[in-house]
């Protein structure tokens, strides 16, 4: 397995964890002696409500797979040769291998960019993700504060 195998591997762990991390509510006790059938019927009728009224935003899924960079890796070749002629005619006077070794240089910086744009994609994913989560807690709390529990 290489690293970029791995990478993906983590980041793919990375959003099944904050997931299920955005779905535990916070626990919740009787605080006027409801019996179990009451508290059962209490926490589906939050748990609808706070679905209902919580303020969310639209998720995008995690972006996992090899970076093909949305034309990053062809902008930077080139770049790359462009830069690459006008070195290597001045160098050496030999603008087409400069163009090429240019060229090359200017699809891995292509690919680096499409990467981290993918990892800033990624991470604003997973944030909106835990926010979503957060306001369907407090949305929760509220409501289950209102029928009488104590939330901790």
């Amino acid at each position: 397995m290489n690293i970029s195998s791995l990478r993906h591997t983590g980041w793919a762990l990375v959003f099944i964890a904050s997931a299920a991390a955005a779905q535990q509510l916070p626990a919740t006790y009787p605080a006027n002696g409801q019996n179990a059938n009451q508290q059962q019927a209490d926490k589906s009728a939050c748990m609808s409500w706070a679905q209902t009224n919580a303020p969310t935003q639209a998720v995008p899924p995690p972006q996992t797979g090899p970076a093909v960079g949305g034309g990053q890796r062809v902008a930077g070749a080139a770049r790359g040769a462009a830069a690459g002629a006008v070195i290597g005619g001045v160098a050496n006077d030999d603008a087409g291998h400069g163009a090429g070794v240019g060229a090359t240089a200017g699809v891995v910086a292509g690919g680096m960019r499409a990467r981290e744009q993918r990892r800033q994609q990624n991470a604003a994913s997973a944030a909106t993700q835990n926010q979503n989560g957060a306001n369907l807690g407090q949305a929760y709390s509220a409501c289950m504060k209102g029928k009488g529990y104590t939330v901790g």
